[in-house]
């Protein structure tokens, strides 16, 4: 039956007319413009029943191409991350240290592993460096997007594993006909962070068919932290003169304390250099006998950079005694009076930050290929009972560099060889460097198949209308591999050893949803899923929802429902990672603060558990036309995650005497920590919950068109593994404001609009000091003129006003955290579209 209520075309209007909110409108559910013009029956995102209908009882929050020009987006990561529900810390641009140029998205703030990515509905294959847990989304160009959807509750029992937190949807333009170029590009206002987006979308029609085609070209420029006056100069102790035992040696040859630290910062990325290639492909084809083909492809090829400071390099040099018979170095009697003295073991160290060899150049070189078809129809034209088989195929490949790393096991020999060259402050020549030093070399991987097939239909008539439903079944088979550098194997660099990581699982899947129409204002919705794994065992998952149309101006909506995060490659098949960990050791052996720690997987990890809850209303009161107003509860329960445990406590509870947690972390009673070891296990846990409200308003004015969006997320709790982070923020795990709000308004006539939007980002406490971090408003202004039937331009501006990053103590580069605030500055944008 199709609704013809108020509410019911309100929410078909404000799809239509999408707005931006520094990331845009937030819609009651998901649909195009295109199609919420007609009555076929449609899919939604966050359930496969086809329906006429759009008012689901999940919330979906939809951003349109348009909106996303608007902005001047220029990645899918800025365009997700700008969104309120968003927190904790996903690495993108601005993540210079570690993130290997991957870009993810974090809803809510439980983890990129815990929000499932979807292209066009179906599964996106994990990217990245290699046997990755999550998506990378530079894989997918923002010139292909036709609108991205957010749903914002949990959807196991819709599409499995990784869709605890959400569901983000990347639908890619199709039914396209004719030509389009369009160039994009900007920079900041300082003449730095240039980006350049060059795409052409063709496509034409067939009896019963369409086709497609799309390229896309970006290269993104790089922005120093030296070329920003609010960064504030670094003071590492690794200093390109070298220190012994703490000491340097001044003018006069005196080893005295260290007085001034290196900048680190002159050498480091606020912004990283990406460039990408990108083709892809959408068709449809009806065939006479009623069955329609659907294809796309996608091929994106990203070579990307981030650079950093020399490597700071230590080593620990053996003092030479009256009995020494190997290596060891002699300490002089000005060694001596400066306070140079060995430790218990006799040995003493030396540190030195390698400028000789040059800064630490990261690149990586990565190929992403997706491609999905399917066959579609209905078994009876007159049952209506439709059917759909699909599969999907993805792959990624990578290969990652570090240009100047330094060997530790030859920087030891070397100094042992060459005191007086290491020792002397002077730089070291160029034998010595190539010695020492060597290209590190990585490569690693991931592929998915998927298999699944649904049959869909009416299963029988209530008074209120039809019991429509969906039965499905799915295989998908996961697997990935990563390869660490040799040297880095051997445990020979001064990075910490790791061991390669490969593996692989499958998964068999059978799920059903049912939507029953209890009376005409009474809706309820069904879901169930058995997931059965080759690695953990099976998983169930289900999900109840109930839409109430109180009123034709008030829906009422709730979800209840749970879920569970498979683990993933890495956290099965993982390689051993050593990690120097600051520690106290309670039996007084390791004097050393950092403690070598080794990170373990676990094949025999089970899944995590989840429950989400949301309740809410839409509100589109019939007193003010063009009005609509949406407020969701949301709360998100996780148990057995995959977590690692807390090794100071385990060297306590050992040293106190606990015989399970010395066998637990590899330690013997007597303090021996040589086999320290921190396994994953399933004993960590999430509870979060918040308020979402957003208000839509179109209304004539003075002659213009105008468009109000407000989107507003409330955080009312996130604690983790017995920490409280609500309203905090910290360099190791990101922000978690209480308050994030976006607003915008757009006014137009005919062929030209304007906008101004802000994003908003309330006041926190830095979690390791307790301080104040202020509370930040950024402002965007845009303008779009349609010069005539086949030329529109653009142009805007970026945080008008340069507001600066907020300063967090506890940040973890540049003195703040840039994966939560804009630490680029005042960007200028603009761009052309040419259409034929």
């Amino acid at each position: 039956m199709i609704k013809t209520s108020r509410l019911a075309a309100a929410v078909k209007l404000s799809l239509i007319a999408t707005v931006s909110t520094s990331g845009v409108f937030v819609a009651n559910n998901a649909v195009a413009a295109e199609e919420s013009a007609s009555f076929e029956r449609i899919a939604v995102t966050g359930s496969r029943i086809q329906r006429q209908d759009m008012e689901t009882a999940s919330p979906v929050t939809v951003i349109d191409a348009s909106a996303i020009r608007a902005e001047g987006y220029n990645s899918v990561d800025e365009i997700l991350q700008a969104q309120p529900a968003m927190a904790g810390m996903a690495v993108g641009s601005t993540t210079n240290n570690g993130a290997d140029g991957v870009a993810q998205v974090d809803l809510r703030g439980m983890g990129a592993s815990r929000t499932l990515v979807l292209l066009n509905g179906r599964r996106m294959v994990n990217s990245g460096s290699g046997a990755d847990s999550a998506v990378d989304l530079n894989t997918i160009p923002v010139a292909m997007i036709a609108r991205v959807e957010i749903l914002k509750d949990g959807a196991s029992a819709v599409y499995g594993s990784d869709a605890i937190a959400g569901v983000v949807n990347i639908i890619t333009k199709k039914d396209f006909e004719g030509f389009q170029l369009d160039i994009n590009g900007g920079a900041t206002d300082k003449g730095d962070g240039e980006n350049v987006e060059i795409s052409a979308l063709y496509g034409f029609n067939t009896d019963g068919g369409n086709y497609t085609f799309g390229l896309a070209y970006s290269d993104r420029g790089g922005v120093m932290q030296k070329d920003r006056d609010w960064v504030e100069k670094g003071a590492s102790s690794f200093i390109p003169t070298g220190s012994l035992g703490g000491k340097v040696q001044d003018e006069d040859g005196n080893w005295v304390d260290r007085t001034e630290g290196y900048d680190y910062t002159q050498d480091s990325w606020l912004q990283t250099p990406n460039e990408r290639y990108s083709f892809f492909a959408n068709a449809t084809q009806e065939f006479a006998n009623d069955i329609v083909f659907t294809g796309d492809l996608l091929y994106t090829k990203r070579q990307s950079e981030q650079m950093m400071a020399a490597q700071p390099a230590s080593v620990m040099l053996d003092v030479c005694t009256p009995s020494s018979t190997g290596n060891c170095i002699t300490l002089t009697d000005e060694m001596i009076a400066g306070g140079i003295s060995p430790d218990d073991q006799g040995r003493v160290e030396y540190r030195r930050r390698t400028t000789d060899a040059g800064n630490r150049i990261y690149e990586q070189d990565t190929d992403t290929l997706r491609v999905s078809a399917g066959l579609a129809g209905e078994f009876d034209v007159h049952t209506g009972i439709a059917w759909d088989l699909s599969y999907t195929y993805g792959k990624n490949k990578a290969e990652t560099w570090v240009h100047n790393s330094i060997n530790a096991k030859n920087m030891e020999q070397s100094v042992y060889d060459n005191q007086d060259a290491w020792f002397s402050g002077d730089p070291l020549s160029q034998g010595i460097v190539d010695d020492i030093s060597y290209l590190e070399s990585t490569t690693g991987g991931n592929e998915q198949h998927i298999v699944s097939g649904v049959i869909s239909g009416e299963a029988f008539d209530l008074e209120a209308g039809p019991v429509a439903y969906a039965i499905g079944a799915e295989y998908r088979h996961d697997s990935g591999y990563y390869n660490p550098d040799p040297v880095i194997v051997a445990g020979e660099g001064t990075a910490a050893q790791q061991d390669p990581t490969d593996g692989s699982y499958s998964v068999v899947s059978v799920y059903q949803e049912v939507s029953v129409p209890f009376t005409d204002k009474l809706t309820g919705e069904f879901a169930l899923r058995f997931d059965d794994y080759s690695t953990f065992g099976n998983a169930s998952t289900w999900k109840i929802g109930l839409t109430y149309e109180a009123t034709d101006d008030l829906m009422l909506r709730a979800v209840a429902a749970t879920g569970f995060r498979a683990p993933n490659v890495s956290e099965l098949f993982g390689g051993n990672v050593g990690s120097y960990d600051y520690l106290d050791d309670p039996w007084g052996n390791e004097q050393d603060p950092q403690i070598l720690v080794n990170y373990t997987s676990d094949p025999d990890l089970k899944a995590e558990s989840s429950e989400s809850y949301t309740a809410g209303l839409v509100y589109s009161p019939s007193y003010i036309d063009g009005m609509s107003l949406t407020l969701d509860y949301w709360r998100f329960k996780i148990t057995d995650a995959i977590s690692r445990l807390d090794v100071q406590a385990g060297l306590n509870a050992c040293h106190a005497g606990d015989a399970t947690a010395c066998e637990t972390f590899g330690i013997t009673p007597d303090g021996n920590l040589e086999n320290l070891t921190n396994p994953l296990t399933n004993v960590g846990y999430q509870d979060t919950s918040g308020v979402d409200f957003n208000l839509a308003y179109r209304f004539e004015g003075l002659g213009l068109d105008w468009s109000i969006s407000n989107d507003l997320t409330y955080l009312l709790e996130f604690e983790q593994d017995g920490i409280d982070y609500t309203g905090t923020i910290g360099g190791m795990f990101g922000g978690y404001a209480k308050v994030k709000n976006n607003f915008s308004v757009k006014a137009g006539q005919g062929d030209w609009s304007l906008m101004y939007s802000n994003r908003y980002i309330g006041e926190m406490d830095d979690i390791n000091y307790g301080d104040t971090v202020d509370s930040v408003l950024y402002h965007n202004i845009s303008g779009m003129y349609h010069i005539n039937d086949s030329i529109t331009a653009s142009l805007g501006v970026k945080n008008f006003t340069d507001e600066k990053p907020v300063m967090v103590a506890s940040g973890n580069e540049a003195g703040t955290v840039p994966e939560v605030y804009d630490t680029i500055g005042r960007q200028i944008y603009g761009g052309v579209t040419v259409k034929f």
